[in-house]
Formats: structure tokens, sequence, C-alpha cells
């Protein structure tokens, strides 16, 4: 439930390019591009932390998901589509 997740306290991360993130993206989300990632993990602190990652589709926030496992990030959750997203966590 990506709402209970939120309200605890989850970071959303939005891995699209500035630009789509400039046209559009959730409330309160942090945008690192998924290229970027691995440089930039510091940003996001606390590896217990939960974070959803998500994008345009599905595609690159699933590879985000993969990317911060990979660097001991513990709570990761694919959020998948931005807009799709949103409305789960608007319903």
């Amino acid at each position: 439930d990506y709402q209970a997740l939120v309200n605890n306290g989850a970071l959303i991360l939005d891995v699209r390019s500035k630009g789509e993130y400039a046209t559009g993206h959730i409330k309160g989300s942090m945008n690192i591009p998924v290229d970027q990632l691995s440089a930039q993990v510091s940003k996001l602190g606390d590896k217990n932390k939960p974070i959803i990652t998500c994008c345009a589709s599905g595609m690159r926030s699933a590879s985000a998901k993969g990317i911060l496992q990979s660097k001991g990030f513990n709570s990761v959750h694919n959020g998948g589509g931005w807009m799709s997203l949103q409305s789960k966590l608007q319903s």
C-alpha cells in the first residue's frame, strides 16, 4: 500500500529526466534521473527509509530499484508510472 508507505515517511523518487519532471510530478517527490542515481545516492540519506521509485512507464523505476538495492537500500518499492502512482496515492 503506497499511501501507507508515504504516511510512514517514504520518499517518492522520480527517476525521469529533469525535463520530464518539469512537465509534471508528484508533489513532494525528489528527482534524480536514473542515469545519475549511482552517483547521487548520498542525497537519499538513511538506507532503511522506505523509497518508492517512479518514472513514466515503470521501466526506469524498476532499474532504479535494482540500483538502490545494490547500494544497500533495503526498503525499495517500484511505484511504476508516476501518474498511476499519483492516482493510487489520492484514492
